[in-house]
This record gives structure tokens, sequence and C-alpha cells, in this order.
């Protein structure tokens, strides 16, 4: 096992150098996002307070579309969208371009949404519920293990952040943990999260992403 990780180390250091050495940089706003959904502007603070934010990271739906298993992008807002909806409450998307800290990610969409209340996702899949009145490294749910998170659970994710900006007593999703998807995913994730943060804007705003009418 010390073996592996000492691999999956290096082998992580190599890829690293080689990204930084690269000196290639597309600038996610420059890409179009996923087919049904477009950035139309600066977001701004919400007012309605049924509304639940799910915050994106700077590359969802863009320069990256499938989280680190494959997952398309719109397949999961597609999930996380119908757990809030189907709570009755109203999903708002915005992608946070200042920061790849999920954590950050987060807490940025719970100051901009109406209830407080937000979802903040990586690229790779990493997901928390946050509140606007929390630290950023405190959040209402935690689900760190990208690999293990299934749409199923995203479906669920949505939910619940409803049922908190509801103001219901949640019981909170079992967290999964497996030991063996580190290594696995260790690289690939690395590889998002240098991507990610590659293309974070400093103090950039916050841009709001709407579906397109069918």
């Amino acid at each position: 096992m010390d073996i592996n990780e000492k691999l999956i180390q290096e082998i992580t250091r190599i890829v690293v150098e080689q990204l930084k050495g690269s000196k290639q940089f597309i600038q996610p706003s420059k890409v179009a996002m996923i087919d049904g959904y477009v950035e139309t502007g600066i977001a701004v603070k919400g007012r309605d307070p049924k509304e639940v934010v799910i915050g994106i990271s700077v590359c969802f739906g863009t320069l990256v579309r499938n989280t680190i298993t494959g997952i398309s992008h719109k397949e999961v807002l597609k999930q996380l969208l119908a757990g809030i909806e189907e709570e009755g409450m109203k999903p708002r998307i915005v992608k946070v371009l200042k920061t790849s800290d999920v954590a950050f990610i987060g807490k940025e969409a719970a100051a901009l949404s109406g209830s407080g209340i937000s979802i903040g996702i990586q690229s790779k899949g990493t997901t928390l519920i946050h509140q606007k009145d929390l630290y950023p490294l405190t959040n209402l749910e935690l689900f760190p293990q990208a690999p293990l998170i299934t749409l199923d659970m995203y479906r669920a994710i949505g939910k619940n952040a409803a049922k908190y900006a509801k103001g219901l007593a949640v019981i909170p999703i079992p967290v999964q943990s497996d030991f063996m998807s580190r290594p696995k995913y260790q690289v690939k994730a690395a590889i998002m999260h240098i991507k990610e943060t590659e293309n974070v804007i400093k103090n950039a705003n916050s841009i709001e992403i709407e579906r397109e009418e069918i």
C-alpha cells in the first residue's frame, strides 16, 4: 500500500509539472455551457425565500463536462434541480469564478441565495450543502468522496437542501466511505483540481446560469 501511495504521488507530481509547463489556458467563459444552459450575466443576491442556489465551480459544464467517474454534468444538474423542485422550492444556478474550493463555492452560493441555503459542487463531483450564516469551512452536509456519489444521491442532496430552506428537520444523507477510492482516483482528482484552480479568476463576480427555453 505504501508503494502504491508513493507511486501515485510521483505520477501526480509529474502530471502537475507537465500541466504547469504547457502554458495553455482557455478561459471558461469563452467555452459554451453544456446543452440546455446559458450564462446570462452577473449573479445578484436573490430575494425569494423559496430559492435554493446551486453553486457550480469555474470549469463545471464547460472545460469539464463529467464528474470524476464519468457522470455527465448535465445529468447531475438535472437530478439536483429535480430534487429541489420536488420539495416545492425554486432552484437557481450560479457559476462561482473566484475559488475552486467547494467550501467557498458553497458559501458564495449561500450568500446569493434568497433562502440562504445552497449546494456547492466541483467539476469532479464533490458536493456540500451550505448556509449563509455558517463559516466557509463548516456546512450542513458534506459529500467528500466524489467517486461514491450517484445520480440518486444528487437528487437526494437537492431534496435535503430544499428541506433546509423550508426550515424542516432534515435527516442527513448517509455518507459512504471507500478507502480504495482515494488511491484509484487520486491522480485524476489532482488533474481536475489543478485545471479548475488554474482557471479561477480572483475577485470575480459569480455568473448567473439559466436553463434555455425549449
